[in-house]
C-alpha cells in the first residue's frame, strides 16, 4: 500500500500515514496518466523510428551513411 511521507522542516519531523480517500483517488488517476502518457511516448518513438527506416530505405542509404552525410 502506498504511505504518505510528511517531512516538517522546521523540527525534522516525519510522519508516514495512510494516504486519505481523496488522495489515493488522485494518485490513482495520476498513475494512470502516467501509464498512458508512456503509451503515448512509445507509439510516437516507433513511429518515428519506422518513418526514418523508411526514408533511408527510400535513399538506399544506411543509418550509418546518413551519419555521415549530416556530420
Amino acid at each position: 500500500m502506498t504511505k504518505i511521507t510528511e517531512i516538517f522542516a522546521l523540527t525534522n519531523e516525519v510522519i508516514e500515514r495512510e494516504p486519505t480517500d481523496l488522495e489515493f483517488k488522485q494518485i490513482e488517476k495520476d498513475a494512470q496518466e502516467r501509464a498512458k502518457q508512456i503509451k503515448l511516448d512509445q507509439a510516437e518513438a516507433v513511429a518515428k523510428a519506422k518513418a526514418k527506416a523508411e526514408l533511408l530505405d527510400r535513399l538506399g542509404i544506411t543509418e550509418d551513411e546518413a551519419k555521415l552525410l549530416l556530420a
